[in-house]
């Protein structure tokens, strides 16, 4: 199965730039094969889910499109332009950026500036502005502040922007972290199992900010998720991936229904 989306989907998204195309993705970790000729074309504003039970290949194929591994074979394009080969730092500076399973904070630097650092590629002064401290450096160092702080005050971080990030509760570390990968200036924001560990009242904040910040910052969003009362509410189609292949793609009304997910997930003798 090779479309990128589901057929019925497909008028509705057919006049917005493609912003991701992966082609006939495969990886192996040794004589694993973890995702076998993996496709999805996502356009310009989508909002899709990549779900599956564990060890599906998830993870995996957010890594292969960041970066983080190589793909053993296939393209992954990105806006036009073949990102294999590419270094993670690289990929992040065209316009992907993602979030882990595991939060990665930098637990002991104060909220504000974990948010600062993703405006460091874009600083503007080099090193001698730097140990110098040269007006140059001195005003980048303020107008990155300023726009972090205006980060923070988009989450409703602002009023704790001098304490630890290690000190926020679990679903204001997560939001923090999302508030940190937008300060990239991504086009595509790539969020690996944002609920992880939520309760239900956090759950059903972040499904709402994800909603946000998509409009707010007219991103186009990919997600992996296991919490189904999240992704079966905010994502617009999904892809079921199950034994490193594509199982289906469909609304996700229609994927709850759907005989190979319910196998997929619960067993042959569930279905």
């Amino acid at each position: 199965m090779t479309q990128g989306r589901p057929d019925n989907l497909a008028a509705e998204v057919e006049a917005q730039p493609v912003v991701l195309e992966v082609d006939a993705v495969t990886h192996f970790f040794g004589n694993l094969r973890a995702v076998h000729d993996f496709d999805l074309t996502l356009r310009h504003g989508e909002l899709a889910g990549l779900i599956g039970p564990n060890g599906a290949g998830k993870t995996t194929v957010f890594n292969l499109i960041t970066g983080v591994y190589p793909p053993s074979e296939g393209s992954i394009r990105f806006r036009g332009v073949e990102l294999v080969g590419m270094p993670s730092y690289e990929i992040i500076q065209m316009g992907i950026a993602r979030t882990f399973q595991n939060i990665r904070l930098f637990s002991n630097l104060t909220v504000l500036d974990n948010v600062r650092v993703a405006y460091h590629p874009h600083a503007g002064y080099n090193l001698v502005d730097s140990i110098l401290h040269t007006p140059r450096y001195r005003a980048k160092e303020a107008e990155m502040t300023e726009r972090a702080q205006e980060f923070l005050a988009i989450f409703g971080l602002e009023s704790r922007q001098n304490e630890e990030a290690g000190s926020l509760p679990y679903g204001l570390q997560r939001r923090l972290e999302i508030a940190r990968a937008l300060a990239a200036r991504p086009k595509l924001l790539i969020l690996d199992e944002p609920a992880a560990g939520m309760n239900p009242q956090e759950i059903d904040e972040l499904l709402e900010l994800i909603r946000f910040i998509r409009d707010r910052f007219d991103l186009t969003v990919l997600l992996v998720e296991h919490q189904m009362r999240l992704v079966m509410n905010v994502c617009e189609w999904m892809t079921v991936m199950d034994f490193g292949e594509v199982l289906t793609r469909w609304l996700p009304s229609q994927v709850r229904t759907n005989l190979q997910v319910v196998e997929a997930y619960l067993g042959r003798q569930a279905v």
